[in-house]
């Protein structure tokens, strides 16, 4: 049975489920059996019953409809239009989707959401001069692609007749995104037309496989970026067609000048006037390069401008930037007055949330869900031996001639993964490796020819004793992918047996590729039946927007700490639907812990604009939420950087929860920590009131505020745990002193079993934690493993009465349509919100040392005695809007959390 048939039924399939009732599983066999035996009767009864099981499965997914923040003056008109607007588009479209294996729901709600966005853009057929600007918010390779070309889709259809995306800054996300948008609107592979000529063939290709016809003009291709003279002369005046134009750019300043030339020689009212033709540009990535980031408020990022230039050329137009990490957008300026937002690209008409789908593999999947409170991570693997062979920070002519272990582990986890994927019927699908290690072009190169001869070592391998039975693990390579076998893949459905004979086939056709600025080797379209196995090392170019196909093992290697840079590179994120338990992330504990961070913050973001969209907020009240978030912290050092002095932020704290995740090692510091620690247990003990044990540990009710003030301000805190510094902490609670905050609840946990300690003067089993110390020099300990928490989950619950815990996750449950027979997470926000009294939590800490060689020379800094650290729930308060001030120093800044972290060649300047 090959493996088109395969897919060629499963389209089919689909396409007759669609809009329809859904099927019980007889109904769907019967389907299924019909459709089978008319269009591939040589498919079996087995690969029958996998593909039901399979659409029964993608039935299962569903997408929300998001969250809407609308602007002041929005005025509906879509649902007016709808009558004489033909779907035209639309409609080959959504059949491609289906095509592709989209489930029903998905392409349901897509349809939805994007009618969302078109209802909120200007209505091209009002004649009257409009100019609208909004954001759409999603999740990082959770599908923004294929959102934005659905709507380019339905704009089309309802009347734009001009289409700008301004793509990525590296050539080969432009090239990747134009051939998105010649696959779901275009219809034709534009370049190949390219290649053949004016008048040549035209390949077809997506969507124009079901209606060739109405094709829009490309004036860019999936082989060159917009350019004045070539567009000039295959073109007429702007206003005289009848198709849509579509454009597909890089954001890099001089394209942007020509394609402002070349509009301003091609309009039928010159340079004189506004261009009259409706006009939509989406900025895809719009964080990235598109912020005016200045470090002076009167410079303004040359991009910045020509993207407002661009719209203000046009009498009506439309900006929609997409992105999965909004807070620069947000952050447009943090020194900028309100009023201002307006003169920028702030989002001040419409800001979307976009739902990612029930089977969605992100940031929470990986990073929270997927670390357990005890035992390994079931996705994560640390990287913890690459100083002396690859350091995190290292120069430009770095030598490289040999490997960490744990990247060859990496590698040989791939190729095993890659085998596996054959067996389950994968084998004409792509397998992709990703390895991100270093920003400077000359060092990839280095690992790309490292990691080549690694491959080569395992081929030859496999090519001469794959087939010799167990004889062949008397073969170094072929016991050291048995050996990974074992570690990672021995619960999987086959045998080492099956695997070996195996091994040759599925990996013979393996390479490593380079893609950055200077070369860019990766290209699926080369494939024939198989699928490609590809390992792609690269570096900021493979960061940001690039979709690496079937990605299933990466090993990430980088400094950079600030959010949104952070966060864009994990390429890992996205639908593994059928080899999801295969994949595997190798990163350093400290990087691990900050994504788990941001993974918090981001699912935030998110719930703050369903909340907003009750409360019927706008987008600005939104942007100053969202820039007084504690994260605010980093994003404004990062708008700042450079700039060498201090700035202020002013963060909220209301309906936050902050704790000590890093803690100072110095012996000054830990004695007055544990003095201090020990004083206010001993202040509890002494009190009036009665304390009661809890499931986490000794809980005290209705304690003075002036305690918890008094405990914070002989803290010594470590600056690495940045929202934790003292001084606007207690400036917040003594601002409520005399209200919601007067009287606290405060938890001294205690572990059920264990060997007790009487330090703090009360007997406490202490907690036990991983720690790591990655840089001696600044003397803190990072508690390790389950994302800057050192707290366990759920632990925010303690105080509240047993029907509010109930109430909290019912309210949960309902706010995220989960059924009460689902197995569900409640996250600790989701008690915070129940809360009437702040809830102070103290912990007594046993560093566990790490047993890494690479962490061998730092042991002796990690104390031997437990240690102290705090946490606070700070309920939701009655002046939510009234912040406190911290004092970024921005230089500080850059040295602990590294900086931009772009690759050594940047693509801004390119021609």
């Amino acid at each position: 049975m090959s493996g088109s048939n395969y897919d060629q039924l499963m389209s089919v399939v689909e396409s007759a489920l669609f809009n329809q009732p859904r099927k019980t599983e007889e109904e769907l066999r019967s389907l299924i059996e019909a459709l089978a035996n008319a269009v591939a009767p040589e498919i079996d009864a087995e690969e029958r019953e996998r593909l039901a099981r399979e659409v029964e499965a993608k039935q299962g997914i569903k997408a929300g409809l998001g969250a809407v923040v609308d602007g002041d003056d929005f005025e509906p008109w879509l649902d007016d239009a709808k009558a004489s607007i033909e779907p035209f588009y639309w409609h080959r479209y959504q059949k491609l989707l289906l095509q592709n294996g989209l489930p029903r729901d998905v392409v349901t709600s897509t349809d939805k959401v994007t009618d969302k966005i078109l209802g909120r853009l200007g209505n091209p057929r009002k004649q009257v001069a409009w100019d609208r600007r909004g954001m759409v918010v999603g999740h990082v390779q959770s599908g923004k692609t294929a959102n934005y070309t659905g709507l380019i889709c339905k704009a089309a259809d309802a009347g734009y007749r001009l289409i700008i995306v301004i793509a990525g800054i590296h050539n080969n996300l432009r090239n990747q995104t134009q051939a998105r948008i010649d696959e779901g609107f275009i219809g034709r592979d534009t370049g190949r037309v390219q290649e053949k000529g004016k008048g040549g063939a035209r390949y077809t290709v997506g969507v124009g496989q079901f209606d060739p016809n109405r094709t829009p003009v490309s004036l860019t291709n999936t082989l060159r970026d917009f350019n004045k003279e070539t567009a000039s002369t295959n073109t007429s005046e702007i206003d005289s067609y009848k198709v849509p134009v579509v454009l597909v750019i890089k954001k890099n300043h001089r394209t942007l000048a020509n394609l402002l030339d070349w509009l301003r020689d091609n309009s039928t009212r010159g340079d004189r006037e506004m261009i009259d033709q409706p006009m939509i540009l989406i900025d895809d990535e719009a964080d990235n390069a598109s912020i005016n980031t200045g470090y002076n408020k009167k410079l303004v990022t040359k991009i910045n401008s020509q993207i407002r230039d661009l719209l203000s050329m046009f009498h009506r137009s439309c900006y929609v930037g997409y992105t999965a990490t909004p807070f620069a957008n947000i952050f447009i300026d943090p020194d900028q007055d309100d009023e201002m937002f307006n003169e920028d690209l702030f989002p001040r008409d419409f800001i979307i949330g976009l739902d990612a789908p029930t089977n969605y593999f992100g940031p929470r999947k990986l990073f929270i869900d997927g670390i357990p409170e005890e035992g390994e991570p079931v996705w994560l693997r640390y990287i913890t031996d690459n100083e002396d062979i690859l350091p995190v920070k290292h120069k430009i002519d770095h030598q490289l001639d040999s490997l960490p272990d744990s990247l060859i582990k990496a590698v040989r986890t791939f190729l095993l993964a890659r085998v596996i994927r054959n067996l389950r019927g994968h084998a004409s699908s792509h397998c992709s490796m990703l390895v991100n290690a270093s920003r400077f072009t000359d060092v990839q190169g280095k690992l790309r020819n490292r990691i080549h001869e690694t491959l080569e070592y395992v081929k030859n391998a496999a090519r001469v004793n794959a087939a010799r039975g167990t004889a062949a693990l008397e073969d170094p390579e072929i016991a050291a992918l048995y050996h990974v076998w074992l570690q990672e893949y021995s619960e999987t459905e086959f045998s080492w047996d099956v695997i070996q004979k195996s091994l040759l086939e599925s990996i013979a056709s393996a390479k490593v590729v380079e893609v950055n600025s200077r070369a860019n080797d990766l290209d699926y379209s080369a494939a024939g039946e198989r699928g490609q196995t590809v390992i792609a090392v690269g570096g900021f170019s493979l960061s940001r927007g690039l979709t690496l196909e079937g990605l299933t093992v990466t090993w990430f290697l980088r400094n950079t700490m600030m959010y949104d840079t952070l966060m864009q590179m994990g390429r890992w994120f996205g639908y593994r639907g059928g080899y999801e338990d295969l994949c595997r992330v190798w990163m350093p504990p400290e990087a691990i812990d900050w994504y788990a961070f941001i993974a918090n913050a981001s699912e935030e973001l998110h719930e703050e604009l369903k909340i907003m969209e009750k409360a019927k907020a706008t987008p600005k009240m939104f942007g100053l939420a969202v820039r007084s978030h504690p994260a605010s912290l980093l994003v404004t050092a990062r708008n700042k950087m450079g700039s060498g002095r201090k700035v202020t932020t002013m963060v909220g704290l209301s309906n936050r929860f902050i704790e000590t995740a890093k803690v100072s090692v110095t012996s000054e510091d830990l004695t007055a920590n544990m003095a201090i620690s020990k004083s206010f247990v001993g202040y509890l003990i002494d009190g009036e009131l009665e304390h009661e044990v809890t499931e986490w540990g000794y809980l005290w009710r209705g304690v003075r505020w002036e305690s918890i003030d008094q405990f914070l301000a002989g803290w010594r805190n470590a600056e690495q745990s940045v929202t934790t510094e003292t001084g606007p902490v207690r400036k917040y609670i003594q601002a409520r002193s005399d209200g919601e905050l007067q009287k606290w609840d405060v938890l001294i946990t205690s572990k059920k079993s264990g060997e007790p300690d009487y330090s703090l003067g009360l007997q406490i089993i202490p907690a036990e934690r991983k720690v790591s110390i990655s840089d001696p020099k600044h003397a803190y300990m990072s508690f390790s493993g389950k994302g800057m928490r050192l707290a366990s989950r759920g632990i925010e619950k303690a105080g509240l009465a047993p029907s509010e815990a109930l109430q909290a996750e019912e309210s949960f449950r309902l706010a995220n349509n989960k059924n009460k027979g689902d197995v569900v997470n409640y996250p600790d926000k989701a008690y915070r919100q129940m809360r009437t009294k702040g809830l102070f939590i103290l912990h007594l800490v046993q560093p566990k040392k790490p047993a890494e060689d690479s962490q061998a020379k730092y042991r002796d800094l990690i104390p031997q005695a437990p240690v102290v650290g705090w946490g606070i729930s700070l309920p939701v308060s009655s002046r939510p809007t009234e912040k406190v001030e911290y004092v970024v120093n921005t230089v500080r800044y850059t040295e602990l959390f590294g900086d931009e972290d772009e690759d050594q060649e940047s693509e801004y300047d390119e021609p």
